[in-house]
């Protein structure tokens, strides 16, 4: 059976209020009208449609139940299409949505209060329709689902990725604290039980997976938990050897730099990288790239000792 889209319909967004809904019913309702389209079974036919919508979507509490089966409308078409849109008799077996099973008294039609005359099978079989009777000590099964689980991306900062950090998010409304320890990595997901997708029939909610995206800090490459970075160094410090400053994700370093290092020559860090993500006090290492600077703008006199030292490198090789 088709999934009917009320708000598709009526032409509103989900996040429409109830003046909104009412404006665009009645809007329609007069285009649509038998009275004007005498004859034309198809603008009939979508007068019923206009009205089933505006008959759900108009009531909150039928709304909120109509939403709720919009986010478990393939767990409901998957139970079967027995009685009232449902099989009752694999309730007591399957358990595809992970729900319970509980006992409801009398027929479908008092779910929404409405007999559904005139209106689609859909509403009829899964909110209500004909008689709205109730059969002394009959009982039938209605599932409870449990909502759906919500996904979500959350970006971190190479920084927030290293040491840490806490985020406020706002998910329908609510305020949700979420704490990453230090060494997050993109693609990590981060599970916060019972927030995500409201349940039906007293289902309950589901749960919110925050899956990490880590953004580049344009300086740093990412390597697993290994780090590596470029780092600029004068000619006589690569020359003579010495100590060249380094920026890092955890302070400052005076690195080591020997006598004679070539451009492109790396320098490993132990231990100086990334933290293990939930591993305390271990990490990966640190590898920097030197990038040697040649001087511009010498001096005559600066030019002249360059020569001399050519001449004696020719001599003493």
């Amino acid at each position: 059976m088709e999934y009917k889209d009320y708000y598709k319909v009526l032409g509103v967004p989900k996040s429409a209020g109830q003046a909104e809904i009412k404006k665009a019913y009645r809007k329609l309702a007069v285009k649509y009208h038998p009275d004007k389209n005498a004859g034309n079974k198809a603008a009939e036919e979508k007068f019923k449609e206009i009205g089933e919508a505006y008959e759900v979507l108009k009531d909150p509490e039928k709304r909120k139940k109509y939403d709720q089966l919009g986010a478990n409308w393939n767990q409901y078409q998957n139970a079967g299409s027995g009685a009232g849109g449902f099989n009752y008799s694999n309730f007591g077996n399957a358990n595809p949505g992970g729900g319970k099973t509980f006992y409801y008294e009398g027929d479908l039609g008092d779910i929404f209060g409405h007999s559904g005359e005139g209106f689609s099978d859909f509403f009829k079989n899964y909110f209500g329709g004909g008689s709205r009777k109730r059969s002394a000590g009959f009982r039938q099964n209605q599932r409870v689902f449990n909502g759906n689980d919500l996904r979500a991306e959350m970006d971190i900062s190479l920084a927030e990725a290293f040491s840490g950090t806490t985020r406020i998010l706002n998910v329908d409304g609510e305020k949700l604290r979420v704490k990453t320890k230090p060494g997050a990595y993109s693609g990590l997901e981060l599970r916060i039980k019972g927030k995500g997708g409201a349940g039906a029939n007293g289902g309950s909610r589901g749960d919110l997976y925050i899956r990490i995206r880590v953004l580049s800090d344009g300086r740093h490459t990412l390597d697993g938990n290994d780090l590596a970075l470029k780092a600029d160094v004068d000619l006589y410090t690569a020359v003579l050897g010495g100590k060249l400053e380094i920026n890092t994700l955890s302070g400052k370093l005076n690195v080591p730099v020997r006598a004679g290092s070539q451009n492109g020559s790396k320098l490993r860090l132990r231990g100086k990288g990334m933290p293990v993500y939930g591993k305390a006090g271990i990490y990966g290492d640190l590898y920097i790239q030197l990038n040697v600077l040649i001087p511009k703008n010498l001096s005559q006199e600066e030019l002249n000792l360059f020569k001399q030292l050519r001449e004696l490198r020719k001599a003493n090789v």
